[in-house]
């Protein structure tokens, strides 16, 4: 059985970080490229940051310089480090993994941004 488990959200003001994390089990967790999407109310979802097997990343261009992706497949975890964090990056973030056929998706975890 895959279980992708997100943690880390929360509550913060402008300017503030959150680290979001993403435990995986159940999935050879190294073979796969891992992502962080996000939804907002009323929005699509969007692709926020991804990371491939081999380390390469990408990230949404209003986020490029803010957040950063990383894993660590000793742990088979996924990290989004958020810094100067602004409302508009409230949504619910989810964890997806994804290899050939396979997809799989968190449960979601919330990030608001207020003051």
């Amino acid at each position: 059985q895959v279980q992708l488990v997100e943690s880390g959200g929360g509550l913060v003001q402008p300017g503030g970080s959150l680290r979001l994390s993403c435990a995986a089990s159940g999935i050879i967790f190294r073979l796969y490229a891992m992502g962080w999407y996000r939804q907002a109310p009323g929005k699509q979802r969007e692709l926020v940051a991804a990371i491939t097997s081999g380390g390469t990343t990408n990230y949404l261009d209003s986020v490029k310089g803010r957040f950063t992706i990383s894993r660590d497949n000793a742990k088979n975890t996924v990290y989004l480090q958020m810094n100067s964090l602004k409302p508009e990056d409230t949504a619910v973030y989810y964890c997806n993994s994804h290899h050939v056929m396979n997809d799989y998706w968190g449960q979601g975890t919330q990030v608001t941004v207020s003051s």
